[in-house]
Formats: C-alpha cells, structure tokens, sequence
C-alpha cells in the first residue's frame, strides 16, 4: 500500500543565513530578535543549528511591515506575534501584557542604558563586552538608531575625553575597531539589490573617518539598496576612475571637516555625460558651496532615506 504523497516529509526548513538574505537583515539581527522577543525557529530539528519553518519567516515580515510603518522593535515583535501565535501559547502572555511606553520614551532609556554599557566595557578595554553591546544595539534598533542613539555619542565623548575616566588613545582605538566589525557583520550581502547600478561611497581625501560611510552603506543594504563602498580615500584620478568604471545610479562624498570639503570633486568625478545624482553628505560641507547639481545631506539618515526614495522611491 503506497502512502499519500507527501506523508511523513518534514515541514522545508531554512537556515538562519537563508532567512536573513530573504528579509534583508543580518544573522546577528535574527538571533538578537529571537534573544530579546522569541521570534526565532519555534521547533527544534536535528544537528546544532536551528531552521526556521514558513511561519517562522511568516513571523519575520509581519514584524517588518509594522517597523516600516513606525514601530518600535518591541511594538513590532508584539504585533508580529500576536497576529501569528506560537503553538507553545505565547501569544495569549503577550496579549496580556501592559501596552509599552512611547516609543520615543522607551527608545531614550535604552539608548542611555546602553551606551552607558558601551562607554564602561570600552574604558575596561573589555573587548568582548563591547562587541556584545553592539550587536544587541544594533540588532534591536538597527544600525542606523544604534549608530544616532548610542554609538556616535560614545564615539564624540570618547574623542573630546571623559572627564573622570581613563579614556586614552587605546580606548578610542578599541571603541573604532570594534563599532567597524560590528557595523560590517550588520550589513547583510544582497543577492538581488532594488537598485540595478549600485550607489559609490567615498570619503573626500583627507577625510579621515570612514565610520560613517560603512554606517550608511549597512543602512542602506537594510532596505536592500546595494552600494559600492570605498573606505579608503581615494585621491581624486582614481575616485573619477571608479566612477566611469562603475557607472553608478548615486555617487555620495561624505566629508565632516570643513577644511576637507572640496566642491570641485563633483565636477571632475560628472565628466563624460555622467548620468549619476551626486550628494554631499556629512557635516564639512556648507551652504551655497555646492554645485547646483549636487544635493546635500546632512546625516546618515537623512541620507539613506533620500537615497532610497530618488533611487527605487517607497
């Protein structure tokens, strides 16, 4: 007697970098959602890793749609597992649960907890603890939130001194190396970008932080905007190579010194009917410096948000 077709084959499965190219995010995000929220598999299988089943990744973009309309992380992991319980009744604890401060309330107070972390594990040159309070930053807010709410402040109190605290030149240096492999394992490689040519990322030479850039460029692969990014300043020959070369939708100059800001790259970098849109981002540019093709953009997510919007819109 045969068996119906189908009968005994396990539910397909995905592993967890699997899941995360699909939605778009990186692994350490999906671990830390199902850390912090239980949005992760909600069954074991065999072997150590765990896979996510259809309604795992069902889950996954529930929780996505309701933070592109404005959630806060908490607020959408609630949503996300209210509109699709686990069959192990977490649904009904979590329905019952008292609705959440503002999000802009809840967003200071873990931003203040956890940069206070950030600025302890880094002036105890304790490595592992500050790689820790990165990827949890970064995976519960994102990169672009982790990098305005509690990031960028460490990074400026670290380089204008902690009064009262051994901030040396070894802490900044640890603090530096650390958010850069954080920020590089947030951005996720997309396999099919929204964008056909990519976005070029460069620092002005001189510049000499490339921080921002890799910043961005995470951003911008979180909506699946895929660039192509220099973190090396480029003298000005070989940044007008890389642009004929690469033909890009975007071409972005991030300069945050004034005296690093020079306006005459975009004219060299648009030569040859270049049909690219040029932006300035960053602090070092000023008004009326610009030429009139240029746009600029002054922070990161002013940036990844008109970028997206003039390349794919919303």
């Amino acid at each position: 007697m045969s068996r119906p077709r189908g009968a005994g084959q396990a539910e397909p499965t995905m592993p967890v970098a699997a899941v995360a190219r699909r939605l778009g995010v990186a692994p350490s995000t999906l671990r830390t959602w199902d850390r912090r929220y239980g949005l992760g598999p909600s069954r074991h299988t065999g072997g150590k890793h765990r896979r996510y089943c259809a309604s795992d990744i069902g889950r996954l973009e529930l929780m996505q749609r309701a933070l592109l309309r404005g959630a806060s992380t908490a607020e959408a992991a609630r949503y996300a597992l209210q509109q699709m319980p686990k069959s192990f009744g977490a649904a009904p604890e979590i329905a019952a649960q008292p609705l959440p401060p503002p999000a802009e309330q809840l967003t200071a107070a873990q931003n203040g907890a956890a940069a206070r972390r950030l600025r302890a594990a880094a002036v105890a040159l304790d490595g592992r603890a500050v790689q820790q309070t990165l990827d949890d930053a970064i995976g519960g807010a994102g990169v672009l939130d982790a990098w305005e709410g509690v990031i960028a402040p460490v990074l400026d109190a670290c380089g204008n001194g902690w009064p009262g605290s051994p901030a040396g030149v070894e802490v900044q240096a640890l603090l530096t190396e650390c958010v850069l492999s954080a920020v590089v394992r947030a951005t996720p490689v997309l396999d099919h970008p929204r964008n056909q040519r990519p976005v070029l990322l460069s620092r002005v030479p001189d510049e000499p932080d490339a921080l921002p850039l890799h910043v961005l460029a995470a951003g911008l692969a979180g909506r699946r905007i895929g660039s192509q990014l220099f973190g090396l300043p480029l003298p000005e020959p070989a940044l007008s190579a890389a642009v004929r070369r690469s033909s890009p939708a975007a071409v972005v100059l991030w300069a945050d010194r004034p005296g690093n800001a020079d306006a005459e790259l975009f004219p060299e970098v648009s030569r040859g009917g270049l049909r690219s849109r040029l932006f300035a981002a960053g602090r070092g540019w000023r008004a009326g410096m610009l030429p009139d093709r240029v746009e600029p953009l002054p922070d990161l997510r002013t940036a990844a948000d008109r970028i997206e919007y003039v390349l794919v819109g919303k």
